[in-house]
């Protein structure tokens, strides 16, 4: 079977859909905030197992040590603050000398603690929202801009492409629920800077990408019961469960290796849209 475009050609099976370029993970290296647990872990397997190698950042220097001395040789950490950023920037430094090149940046850090603007004790404090919006958005921004700098160095492939990034906002940036402010307003500002960012870094050969995940079975909600955790997968439409790191990994690869994707949000959310409480 043949199709035709409007240009009057003709195009066979093989030519126009089995000839798509994936960018090839294996030999890459991968620079992941929050690359110690949940998300940032998943991403963190899944670009070793395909041969990457990953350059881990994180606050909790115990779990980072503990799983780069898992994955061996492809694999190194640097514990630090993504508010702070002579830490990132010695982190990259680092992923830099280690591996000599970086070519994907996935930013999961992340806090989501909940507060009412107006609590029992009075307005919410100016620390709980500056700190949510300090390391959800500026944060990524600032791992975004240091990585960026140094993946725009790379040779180009075929298609003039030198890298990807991939942040993460939350379903929360559009459907925020009591409690948060704070929490929406930064993964709304992760959402709002992904297409001026892919515009401007489209001279670069460099694609960005947002994914805004839902509920999932993360450290963000390991302090719950069971019991709790089940009620809320119950939320979901379909499937009704807490979504699992690994399929926001999937997720990632997929987005690696898709070059049309650029400049967008995915909803890794199984259709929920959160109730106001």
């Amino acid at each position: 079977m043949k199709y035709t475009i409007n240009r009057g050609k003709e195009l066979g099976t093989d030519s126009f859909f089995h000839k798509r370029r994936k960018m090839d993970i294996s030999a890459k290296t991968a620079f992941i905030s929050g690359g110690a647990s949940g998300l940032g872990e998943a991403t963190a397997r899944m670009i070793h197992q395909g041969g990457g190698n990953v350059m881990l950042f994180d606050l909790n220097a115990e779990r980072g040590a503990a799983l780069a001395g898992e994955l061996g040789e492809r694999a190194d950490f640097a514990q630090g603050d993504v508010q702070d950023s002579g830490q990132l920037a010695d982190a990259v430094a680092k992923g830099m000398e280690r591996f000599g090149a970086l070519h994907f940046c996935i930013c999961c850090a992340g806090i989501g603690p909940p507060a009412r603007v107006l609590g029992r004790e009075g307005p919410a404090s100016m620390d709980w929202f500056k700190g949510t919006v300090g390391i959800n958005l500026i944060g990524s921004f600032d791992t975004v801009r240091l990585t960026a700098e140094q993946i725009a160095k790379n040779d180009p492939d075929q298609e003039g492409e030198r890298g990807v990034v991939v942040m993460t906002a939350s379903v929360a940036a559009f459907e925020g629920q009591i409690g948060q402010a704070a929490y929406a307003a930064s993964k709304g500002g992760i959402v709002g800077m992904t297409l001026p960012i892919a515009r401007e870094f489209a001279k670069l050969g460099i694609r960005v990408m947002t994914i805004a995940p839902g509920l999932f079975d993360t450290p963000l909600l390991a302090s719950l019961p069971d019991e709790a955790k089940a009620s809320l997968g119950a939320q979901v439409p379909f499937p009704s469960r807490l979504g699992k790191p690994s399929e926001f990994a999937d997720t990632v690869r997929n987005i690696i290796n898709s070059p049309m994707l650029n400049g967008s949000v995915i909803r890794l959310d199984g259709a929920i849209r959160m109730a106001p409480r």
